[in-house]
């Protein structure tokens, strides 16, 4: 188990008005709560929904059936099973750093102030490049969901709505709402909800159904294998034996096997994530250095359950060779019937009903995993637009704290999902998952070199790494583990392009690996940034670190309750009892 300092389970007075909240914590961080700035908001409970939210969406449910025909049932659980070991290491360095200065997009503030500022110029970009086209990829996957009832909605109609309620209203009706506008309409009262403190508790609730839903598939999954179904057909792991446990990819025999479990494993490296999502809202937590330990260590149960659990019952309701499913991926046939296992497995089953639902469900779960990245686009182009290394105008928020220009930004963007209209969908959410896994992967790597830097700096400086809030487990060796599979899958993605060799993919995949660098060293011949040789980065992070110390010293607590101690995983039994 992880160590944190031990502190009072309290919280902020969530009875307190609104204003008086978002004023009394502005004073506390030392700013004035007129300005431009984000405010704490987000409460446990949110904070540790978010981070599923944002992780459990479209690659989960569509994307693993796209990869089960390239490493069949033990190549998907096997990669999924070994890069967990590799995310696990890299939460570590995630969760240590992020308890201890919990500042908006705090990864990017790391590698500026105990590496480079290159590095976090190039990292913000990253960062904000893989959440920015994960919203495209999600509502490409809603498209495909919702073609499993009808096929008659126009996909640019579909593709338009969901812009429009990730953002486009809520952005819109705020701005003219600072400039008195629709004070007269009535709608006012409406729109003024409308922050970061509703965003979390929409989310909230988005993510408890993405959680029933994952159960339910696992339960769906228990009940039929055993013969629960009306086919009375207790098939088991009969697909592990016939067609196979291990397929063939790209050639034959052996090797075969071992580059299917390769592909598989990419997918993983695209689907497991969660530490950068917390790590993107710790600036608009309330008493973040209580919270955000708890989500931090519920993280390898997370592993486990949702991703390694998805990928093993997903080689168990269906064979790799589907023809439904094979026939979906080729472009040949069109719907969540033929994109989704579960439901392929449903139908075969002659399960009515229950698919229906599942879809809905299923919906929704895609719909918050886009809301989800959707936030932490539009704060990390907030963050750089502040930093100077995106455009002024992307710094600016509301009286509110909406940050308006980076939002119409991502929302910009999110008209990629139109390029669906004229290829297949499993082709564009193919692009997004290749796009948004360099872009991940690159984030991951920088986040465990700050961590070494960030290590040696506490040890140089003679700072007890005992006195954090979060200690990460295997430290520094976990760090290291992250810089190797990080480097080695950004090397291997592409691997599939050569046999043959496609030179859309070939850029799709290795482009921005090579951006990443040029954007390091231009930025660092143009600023003349200076590199923080191991146990010289500024560990106040520029008096950041300060302001969050007097934040939490003067925020006003609060006992909570049962209900948000087992959400928030703030909770003993002896508490809850009390509680």
């Amino acid at each position: 188990m992880a160590e944190e300092k031990k502190t009072p389970a309290v919280d902020v007075v969530l009875s307190t008005p609104t204003s008086e909240l978002a004023a009394g914590e502005a004073l506390a961080l030392g700013l004035n709560p007129g300005n431009n700035h984000l405010q704490r908001r987000l409460g446990g409970k949110e904070v540790q929904l978010f981070a599923i939210g944002g992780a459990v969406g479209s690659g989960i449910f569509l994307g693993m059936g796209q990869y089960l025909p390239h490493g069949g049932p033990a190549g998907l659980f096997l990669g999924f099973g070994v890069w967990s070991l590799v995310a696990f290491c890299i939460n570590e360095c995630f969760a240590e750093m992020a308890c201890y200065a919990p500042v908006p997009v705090c990864f990017v503030e790391f590698a500026k102030y105990w590496v480079d500022d290159a590095l976090a110029f190039a990292v913000s970009w990253a960062f904000f490049i893989c959440q920015a086209l994960l919203v495209p990829g999600e509502i490409t996957g809603f498209v495909i969901l919702m073609s499993f009832w009808t096929d008659k909605i126009p996909t640019a109609a579909l593709v338009m709505l969901l812009i429009v309620a990730y953002g486009w209203v809520k952005s819109l009706w705020s701005w003219a709402m600072d400039r008195n506008l629709l004070t007269e309409t009535g709608i006012g009262s409406i729109i003024n909800c409308i922050d970061v403190k509703w965003f979390g508790r929409v989310e909230f609730y988005l993510s408890i159904g993405k959680v029933f839903l994952v159960f339910l598939c696992f339960g769906f999954t228990i009940v039929t294998m055993c013969g629960g179904n009306p086919l009375n057909d207790a098939y088991g792991f009969r697909y592990w034996n016939n067609p196979g446990a291990f397929a063939e990819y790209l050639t034959g025999g052996s090797l075969g096997g071992f580059w299917g479990f390769l592909s598989c494993m990419s997918l993983a490296t695209f689907n497991i994530c969660g530490p950068e999502y917390l790590s993107s809202v710790a600036g608009e937590t309330v008493t973040p250095r209580r919270v955000l330990p708890a989500c931090y260590r519920s993280f390898p149960f997370r592993l486990l359950l949702f991703f390694v659990g998805s990928a093993l019952c997903i080689g168990i309701v269906i064979p790799y060779n589907d023809p439904t499913l094979a026939a979906y991926i080729a472009g040949t046939t069109k719907g969540t019937a033929a994109a989704s296992p579960y439901v392929i497995a449903m139908e075969r089953l002659k399960i009515s009903g229950l698919p229906h639902f599942v879809n809905a469900v299923m919906m929704t779960s895609v719909f918050s995993c886009g809301n989800g990245v959707f936030f932490a686009a539009s704060r990390a182009l907030y963050v750089m637009g502040k930093e100077g290394r995106a455009p002024a105008i992307f710094g600016r928020t509301t009286k509110r704290g909406i940050p308006i220009y980076a939002t119409i930004a991502c929302l910009l963007i999110s008209l990629l999902a139109l390029l669906q209209i004229s290829s297949a969908g499993s082709t564009v959410l193919h692009y997004f998952i290749d796009l948004c896994t360099v872009t991940g992967l690159l984030n991951y790597l920088s986040a465990c070199i700050s961590y070494v830097h960030f290590y040696h700096a506490m040890k140089a400086q003679g700072r007890s790494r005992d006195s954090l809030p979060y200690k990460g487990r295997f430290q520094p060796y976990a760090a290291y583990i992250g810089i190797f599979g990080t480097t080695v899958m950004n090397l291997v993605l592409g691997f599939d392009i050569l046999v043959p060799f496609e030179i859309k993919w070939f850029f799709l995949d290795y482009t921005l690996i090579a951006a990443f660098p040029v954007a390091f060293v231009v930025w660092k011949y143009v600023n003349k940034t200076t590199y923080h040789r191991l146990g010289t980065g500024d560990l106040g992070l520029g008096g950041l670190v300060k302001e969050v110390d007097d934040y939490e010293d003067l925020v006003q607590p609060k006992p909570e309750g049962w209900m948000e101690k087992i959400w928030s995983g703030n909770w003993q039994w002896s508490s809850l009892k009390k509680g």
